[in-house]
């Protein structure tokens, strides 16, 4: 035993398979012969000595020396003369004579940046209240599920009165609530790992383990977890294992050679983002990694992780430009087959231990089976964001309604392999950054078709199969991109129209609530089928939306341009009274009130390929809903 540490332990973490490395590496309080202390645990096998040193010896890097108890480089020390929450580092001589001075991999917390510290822990004393979640999560399914994603930038959703950030406490108070009453059922957040520039929207990490002290402690951090339970709001966090900083302080040749980064730079660099890509073959990075994705899940409570860039995981050359930067496998393809090996063996971990947990891939690439388990050759996340849905469908979308026409396919294209995966449907903080513009101003024409279109595809998006996620400010009708440094543009709530846009999504996401036909077979071919995809002139799309329950249906119409349609024929699948539930150009929401007010009775004379047509009003730029209402008494009587 070493300080209470196991040989079983420390075997673990250097085969790759210690999954709470967590509890082993980093600063832990702990009890050693009768006495408490801080026990210091740190992998750096290139290493000649290593001292802790912070604010409690005056960073002289004589006095807390750590002993080597492993040949392939784990450290350790236990000291009863430190402080809690006060800041320390490793100061690390390397085999060539450098003096380095690091970051605890493994911190639980950090010191507000500019600051680059890690802080020794105080105990957590937090009692978490979401018994009723966990028990219910454990025969939640997930799929059958109606899952509507609200995606947060917790820095930029509101800030005080000063323009300081809201504390986890405060965002607790204010966000979960606003989220609730708004019909969503999660939050995604970008990443909340440590980080040293706000720019980076916390996509260039340097502490793994340590939840950014921008906002708070950690245990305000479970706080604002805990009340997003209690109000039945799953929380998801954006996970980074593709790449982390190069800032000297943090992860990069943390004992002066490569050692969670790849020692070979052409394999190590990824150039897009000016970060390092992680060994994944490394057996003690395997550790680390999942070991944190693990943590996040168990010490937070978090319900689902989304990984970000796996596709500049999976291949070699994701963003080499140039032949002679370019490398390849042992087979001579470009993927990564450790990256490949890495991911199936993390969703194998994260759904042995979390079995109700969701692990959402955000893939821009073609690679079939991303969503299919392991042993079937699938990468195994259960969930994978729609890239081709969301790219296809802006761009049919910023497309004047009259050129809609010659790209109809990019609409119709998505359904084509739309159960091929488990797929999400985003429109995220990335399509709104960067000179994209925001989804408002994506949208052709004057005022009034901009917000019709945007209502339309808000509309459009919740009745294609798939989970749905909207990032912030979605629901204000920004003009602006998203001012990652500035809050929301709330001022707009005060004009109609966009008053009328918060109305509308708020609308929209307990209509999807509502109708099970709209989540419950999303992944499942029973749940879709088209009734005409082939207006091409006019630009509409009909199509019925299934349910688990015989005989529950929606008929859903979309009409792409900003012609009013009278006695448009519809095709319906069963003799009733038809009835419209759902109409995006509703004046409440701001729509020229094209709607449909009086029933509509079917006519049984064969169109769509169906044995019964309605006839309909379809409004300009917009999507309306109906369902069979009635059913004639002699239709009963024969069932």
């Amino acid at each position: 035993m070493y300080y209470n540490i196991s040989e079983q332990e420390l075997f673990l973490f250097h085969q790759g398979t210690n999954y709470h490395s967590h509890q082993l590496l980093g600063c832990h309080t702990i009890k050693w012969e009768g006495t408490q202390g801080y026990r210091f645990v740190v992998w750096a096998p290139n290493a000649k000595e290593i001292h802790v040193v912070g604010d409690f010896n005056q960073w002289k890097g004589n006095l807390h020396p750590l002993k080597r108890i492993t040949n392939e480089g784990l450290w350790i020390g236990f000291y009863t003369d430190i402080p809690e929450n006060i800041p320390y580092k490793y100061e690390i001589e390397s085999e060539n004579g450098q003096v380095l001075l690091k970051a605890d991999p493994y911190a639980l917390q950090s010191e507000l940046r500019p600051k680059t510290a890690s802080l020794t822990p105080i105990l957590s004393g937090y009692e978490w209240s979401d018994d009723d979640w966990q028990e219910e999560k454990k025969t939640f399914d997930v799929y059958s599920s109606p899952v509507s994603i609200y995606e947060v930038h917790l820095g930029s959703w509101k800030t005080n009165v000063d323009g300081e950030f809201y504390s986890y406490r405060e965002l607790a108070d204010q966000l979960v609530p606003y989220v609730k009453s708004l019909g969503y059922t999660h939050i995604e957040l970008l990443p909340l790992a440590e980080h040293p520039f706000d720019l980076s929207w916390g996509y260039q990490i340097t502490g793994y383990f340590s939840v950014t002290s921008r906002y708070g402690p950690r245990d305000e951090f479970k706080y604002f977890v805990d009340q997003c339970h209690q109000q039945n709001i799953g929380v998801i966090m954006d996970w980074v294992p593709g790449h982390f900083c190069k800032d000297d302080f943090a992860l990069r040749q943390f004992d002066g050679e490569a050692l969670y980064e790849y020692a070979d730079p052409r394999k190590a660099e990824k150039k897009l983002w000016g970060t390092l890509t992680f060994d994944f073959g490394r057996p003690e990075v395997q550790s680390f990694l999942i070991s944190n994705a693990l943590f996040w899940l168990e010490e937070y409570h978090i319900d689902g992780i989304r990984v970000d860039a796996v596709a500049s995981m999976l291949y070699l050359n994701f963003d080499k430009s140039e032949d002679k930067d370019k490398i390849y496998n042992s087979y001579g393809g470009d993927e990564n087959l450790e990256a490949y090996a890495f991911i199936r063996k993390l969703n194998e971990v994260i759904f042995s231990y979390e079995p109700g947990a969701m692990m959402m891939a955000e893939d821009s690439s073609d690679l079939p089976l991303v969503t299919a388990p392991t042993h079937v050759g699938g990468l195994g996340f259960n969930f994978k964001w729609n890239m081709g849905w969301m790219n296809d469908t802006l761009t049919y979308m910023e497309a004047d309604p009259v050129y809609r026409k010659w790209h109809h396919n990019l609409l119709t294209f998505p359904f084509m392999y739309t159960h091929t995966e488990n797929f999400l449907l985003p429109l995220s903080h990335d399509e709104v950054v960067h000179g994209k513009k925001s989804l408002l101003d994506k949208m052709p024409g004057d005022q009034w078709r901009q917000f019709a279109n945007l209502r339309l595809l808000y509309g459009y998006m919740m009745a294609h199969p798939g989970k749905k996620l909207l990032f912030m400010g979605g629901e204000l009708a920004q003009y602006a991109e998203w001012k990652d440094q500035e809050q929301l543009d709330w001022q707009l709530l005060d004009y109609p129209l966009h008053k009328a846009i918060f109305n509308y999504v708020k609308a929209l996401n307990h209509f999807y609530l509502e109708y099970p036909e709209l989540y419950e077979l999303d992944h499942n071919t029973e749940g879709f089928e088209w009734i005409d995809p082939h207006n091409i002139d006019q630009s509409v799309i009909a199509f019925r939306r299934r349910s688990t329950s015989p005989g529950e249906e929606l008929i859903v119409v979309c009409n792409f341009t900003p012609e009013v349609l009278f006695d448009y024929k519809i095709g319906v699948p069963t003799p009733g009274t038809y009835q419209e539930i759902f109409n995006s150009d509703a004046s409440q929401f701001g729509g020229s009130g094209q709607v449909n007010d009086a029933d509509h009775f079917s006519i049984p004379q064969e169109w769509h390929r169906l044995l019964q047509h309605i006839k309909i009003k379809v409004p300009p730029l917009a999507i309306t809903i109906f369902k069979c209402k009635k059913v004639p008494e002699f239709i009963e009587e024969a069932n």
